[in-house]
């Protein structure tokens, strides 16, 4: 979990490494063990430097999706709200195993055409069926 973190923050993972479980698990280890970056302010930047770093680009259609980093962001810290003082593995694999960890979690609160929108890629936009928690 501290080499993901880590390796997105270095660009040190390799791309296939850089999985729907990894990208929760980089956001759990952030919140939970990186108090000196702020999440909110900087997710964005890291992502679309280490999509960069890969070969990747972020563009209208691929790569960095504001709306569901910032969707997942908030359900992380919902899951940790609650996760009590387990290990960081152990928070990981529960984040993972909980709703919030699915990767249809997004779509309780957005319609598929609101949040797979260029908008909602290129900016946070709120969601359409649900208020966020």
């Amino acid at each position: 979990m501290v080499r993901i973190g880590e390796g997105l923050l270095a660009c040190t993972l390799a791309r296939e490494e850089w999985t729907h479980e990894a990208h929760l698990a980089a956001c759990c280890y952030l919140l939970s063990e990186r108090p000196d970056i702020d999440v909110d302010a900087q997710i964005g930047g890291l992502i679309r430097r280490f999509n960069e770093s890969v070969g990747g680009v972020n563009d209208d259609s691929s790569g960095y999706h504001e709306t569901i980093t910032c969707t997942y962001v908030a359900g992380v810290r919902l899951f940790l709200a609650d996760a009590g003082a387990a290990d960081l593995a152990a928070r990981v694999n529960g984040l993972l195993a909980s709703p919030m960890g699915r990767r249809d979690w997004p779509l309780q609160f957005y319609s598929r055409e609101r949040l797979f929108s260029v908008a909602a890629r290129r900016g946070f936009v709120e969601p359409d069926l649900a208020p966020l928690p």
